[in-house]
C-alpha cells in the first residue's frame, strides 16, 4: 500500500495594503517612534482579521483524490513549515509577488520538493515561470487539480497542465474550509457564484483571464453551501464575484433562494445596481450589508479612454443614492491619473464624494498590470517607470508607488495632487463621521476609514521618498 501524499497549498502575502500595511522604504528613514507605532499597527490591523481566506485554494483543496493529504499555508499568518515533508508545494503566483514565489519555489526544489505553480501570473507568462517549477498549472484549474493530484498518487506528473475549455460551473463541485484556522479571519464564508466579464476595462485582467461569458454555478448548489458554512462560522458572507448583479435575472433568483436563511452579506457590484430596482430590493431583504462598487473615474473622457463603459459618469451620482438609500453601505473603488484626468480632478472626486456621502472612498493609483492592454500601450507609449521586459518587475502597491507618467499632469504634480486629495479625505474626523453615517455595518465602515487613514499615509511617504531617490 503506498503511504499518503502530503501536499501543500501555499498563498503569499503582498507588500502593502492589509496584507503589509508597512512602508516599501526602510522604517529607519522615519524616527524610533515611527518604527514602533507602524509595527504595532500593523499587528492590530492582523488581529482585527481584515484578511479573507484564498478561495482558489479553497477550492482546490477541496478536492479529494483517495491517498492524498492536503493543507493549506497562508504566509500572511504563518511561516513555511519547512521542518515538515511535503510530497508537492503548490504555489499561487500573482503578478505583483512572482520574485518572491520563485524565490520561494526555488528555496524548495533545492532540497528535493516538487513544486507546482498556478495563478494568473503563470497562465499569462508560463515561459518565464518554467526555470522554478516542476509542474505548471494554466489557467481555471478546478478539474486540472484532480488529474494532477491522480498523476502525483500514480507518480506520473507531467511538466504541464491545461484545458482548451473554461471549466463548467453548472457541475457540482463542495467547496470545503477543513483547511482553514477560522480565527485568522474576518469571515471564512467566501462564496463565489460564477467567473468571467462582459466588460473589457483596459486597466483589469478578469475578462483575459475569465472570458467575456458569464458562467454561472446551479443556484441549488450556493444555496446549499451557503446553509453549510452558515453552520461553521455565523459571521458575514462574502460573494467574491467582480459583478454579482451582472446577470439580474440570476441573482434576483439566487438572493430570493437565500433570504430565509437570514445571512448578512456584502459583495462587489456595478453601480448598475441602482438601475435595477427590483434586484436592489432583494438584495437589501436578502441580507447585504455593504457592496464595493468600481467608480474609477468620474471624468468622461477617463471613462472612455479606458474603456469603461458600464455606465454614463452623470448617472453614476444618482445610481450610488439609490444603492445607499436602500440600505446598503458602498466601498467606492476610484483611480486617480487615468488619462483623461487633469488637476482639476481631485477637486472633482472631492465634489462627488461630498454630494453621495460614499461610506469608504478608495483612491487609487493606476496599475498596469502586464497582460492587460493598458500595460502595452503604455510600454508602447514609453510612459512605464519599470522595465517592461522584465514582468516581475511590477509589483502591487497600496497606491504608494508610481509604475507610469500620468498623461496630462507632471510626476511631481501628480504626487502632490494625490497626497493633497488622499491627506483631505482621510482624517480622524472625516473617517468618525463617515462611521457614524453609514446605513449599515458602522463598526466595520468606521474601522475601514481608520485603517485606509493610517495606509494613505503610508502612501504619501512612499511617494515623496520616490520622488526624492529618483531625483538623485
Amino acid at each position: 500500500m503506498h503511504a499518503t501524499k502530503k501536499v501543500l497549498l501555499v498563498f503569499l502575502p503582498s507588500e502593502s495594503g492589509v496584507d503589509g500595511a508597512r512602508s516599501l522604504y526602510s522604517e529607519k528613514d522615519r524616527n524610533t517612534l515611527f518604527s514602533w507605532f507602524n509595527r504595532s499597527l500593523r499587528n492590530i490591523i492582523k488581529q482585527s482579521q481584515f484578511a479573507i481566506p484564498p478561495l482558489s485554494l479553497m477550492i482546490l483543496s477541496s478536492i479529494e483524490v483517495q491517498g492524498v493529504e492536503q493543507s493549506i499555508c497562508d504566509m500572511r499568518f504563518e511561516e513555511f513549515p519547512f521542518n515538515e515533508t511535503w510530497d508537492l508545494v503548490g504555489i499561487s503566483v500573482q503578478t505583483g509577488m512572482a520574485k518572491k514565489a520563485f524565490a520561494l519555489a526555488d528555496i524548495l526544489r533545492s532540497k528535493g520538493i516538487s513544486v507546482v505553480l498556478g495563478g494568473a501570473h503563470v497562465t499569462l507568462f508560463a515561459e518565464s515561470c518554467r526555470p522554478h517549477a516542476d509542474v505548471l498549472v494554466l489557467g481555471e484549474a478546478d478539474d486540472l487539480w484532480k488529474e494532477l493530484l491522480t498523476d502525483l498518487t500514480q507518480g506520473s506528473l507531467k511538466p504541464h497542465y491545461q484545458s482548451d475549455t473554461f471549466p463548467d460551473l453548472a457541475f457540482s463541485r463542495p467547496v470545503m474550509k477543513t483547511s482553514l484556522i477560522n480565527n485568522r479571519y474576518f469571515t471564512t464564508n467566501l462564496i463565489q457564484t460564477g467567473r468571467g466579464c462582459q466588460h473589457s476595462c483596459d486597466f483589469c485582467n478578469v475578462h483575459v483571464l475569465n472570458g467575456h461569458t458569464l458562467r454561472r454555478r446551479a443556484i441549488d448548489d450556493i444555496v446549499d453551501e451557503v446553509a453549510r458554512f452558515k453552520k461553521d462560522d455565523g459571521r458575514i458572507f462574502f460573494f467574491v464575484d467582480d459583478t454579482i448583479n451582472a446577470d439580474p435575472f440570476y441573482a434576483h433568483e439566487l438572493f430570493r433562494q437565500l433570504t430565509p436563511l437570514k445571512i448578512r452579506w456584502f459583495g462587489q457590484a456595478t453601480t448598475t445596481l441602482g438601475q435595477q430596482h427590483e434586484l436592489l430590493e432583494t438584495f437589501a431583504s436578502s441580507g447585504c450589508q455593504a457592496l464595493l462598487v468600481g467608480i474609477e473615474s468620474i471624468e468622461t473622457i477617463s471613462r472612455n479612454a479606458h474603456k469603461k463603459n458600464q455606465n454614463k459618469a452623470g448617472e453614476l451620482s444618482r445610481a450610488i443614492k439609490t444603492i445607499r438609500n436602500a440600505g446598503i453601505s458602498l466601498y467606492g473603488s476610484f483611480i486617480y491619473g487615468l488619462d483623461g484626468d487633469t488637476l482639476d480632478t481631485p477637486s472633482a472626486i472631492l465634489d462627488f464624494i461630498s454630494d453621495t456621502r460614499l461610506d469608504v472612498p478608495g483612491i487609487n493609483i493606476l496599475r498596469p498590470i502586464p497582460g492587460t492592454r493598458v500595460f502595452e500601450r503604455l510600454r508602447e507609449e514609453g510612459r512605464l517607470l519599470f522595465d517592461p521586459l522584465d514582468i516581475t518587475a511590477y509589483r502591487y502597491t497600496f497606491g504608494q508607488e508610481m509604475l507610469y507618467t500620468p498623461k496630462n499632469i507632471p510626476l511631481d504634480a501628480f504626487i502632490e495632487s494625490y497626497s493633497t486629495l488622499t491627506r483631505e479625505i482621510f482624517s480622524i474626523k472625516n473617517s468618525l463621521g463617515r462611521g457614524m453615517d453609514a446605513p449599515r455595518v458602522k463598526a466595520a465602515v468606521l474601522l475601514f476609514n481608520l485603517f485606509y487613514t493610517h495606509l494613505y499615509s503610508l502612501s504619501r511617504h512612499d511617494l515623496k521618498q520616490q520622488l526624492e531617490k529618483d531625483a538623485h
